[in-house]
């Protein structure tokens, strides 16, 4: 690592649940999801520069205005000034197109890194607040974790709980667009949003109230991704489900010989067994 470098994990995610619940006039769709943050990560490397640049794996991807590290970083810019530029080179891990939340994550780690860096003193609500101008995911990578995120994605609930469960991750290689997904849907199917403490009393998770409304669109299209959810029950998950938009679906476990076990089943995908994140989530 060179003098001044700071590397920085950016996580990736999954939603336990995910319920449309309306559409916003400007065709932007509401949710009621519960987020949690795994320790599945990329990794941004931050050198100081005399000029902005990004490398993806080797890519220059310099030009691309549209990627969320590109508009975290201009946004930052422009309201706040940049007396130092940086070169940012990326290690893909987390798959794109997966419902992981990978260019979401990525563009909320530019934010938290140049708040720091640039010595901003911006707390974590004046942050989401910028964050969701880049996405409607990105507000909730500010502080991760396990949160309950509402309407576009800005109203965020920390979820203080034991989570003591290991997760496998089946990726079938199969790129959905959210966007595509969300076309497809229904508003008629619409429902409302989960109450917190239905999901949660007494110390018991209610899995049998979890649900993910993108799967019966999903799995029409690609059979195969509703068999891997399937296959996980088979193998013994406490739970499994579709994150996001998929193409990803993860098994709940209780242990992480429990999820590897499992994991053998899936020879012909790319998997993942991963814990959740320890990062605090307490809100300032």
């Amino acid at each position: 690592m060179q003098m001044n470098e700071s590397v920085v994990k950016s996580h990736a995610k999954i939603n336990l649940t995910l319920r449309i619940t309306g559409r916003y006039p400007d065709g932007y769709h509401s949710l009621s999801s519960l987020f949690l943050e795994i320790e599945l990560h990329d990794r941004l490397r931050f050198t100081p520069s005399d000029t902005y640049s990004l490398i993806v794996d080797g890519r220059d991807l310099t030009g691309d205005h549209s990627n969320t590290i590109y508009r975290a970083y201009d946004i930052i810019k422009k309201n706040f000034g940049m007396k130092q530029e940086w070169e940012i080179e990326v290690e893909k891990i987390i798959p794109p197109g997966a419902g992981l939340g990978g260019g979401s994550s990525n563009g909320a780690a530019v934010l938290r890194f140049l708040n720091e860096a640039l010595g901003l003193g911006l707390r974590h609500d004046q942050l989401e607040k910028i964050a969701l101008e880049i996405g409607c995911d990105v507000p909730f990578f500010i502080q991760g974790g396990l949160q309950f995120v509402e309407g576009r994605g800005e109203k965020l609930t920390t979820v203080n709980i034991d989570f003591p469960y290991s997760i496998l991750l089946v990726y079938p290689g199969i790129h959905i667009s959210t966007g595509w997904a969300y076309s497809q849907f229904s508003l008629t199917n619409r429902k409302e949003g989960y109450k917190l403490e239905s999901l949660f009393s007494n110390g018991d998770i209610h899995w049998e109230l979890f649900e993910n409304q993108f799967e019966d669109i999903v799995f029409q299209t690609h059979p195969e991704v509703g068999k891997i959810k399937e296959d996980l029950v088979k193998a013994g998950a406490i739970y499994a489900g579709l994150s996001g938009s998929g193409s990803t679906v993860f098994g709940i476990y209780d242990s992480i010989p429990s999820a590897r076990m499992a994991e053998r089943v899936f020879t012909n995908y790319q998997t993942f067994v991963t814990l959740p994140t320890t990062r605090k989530t307490i809100k300032v």
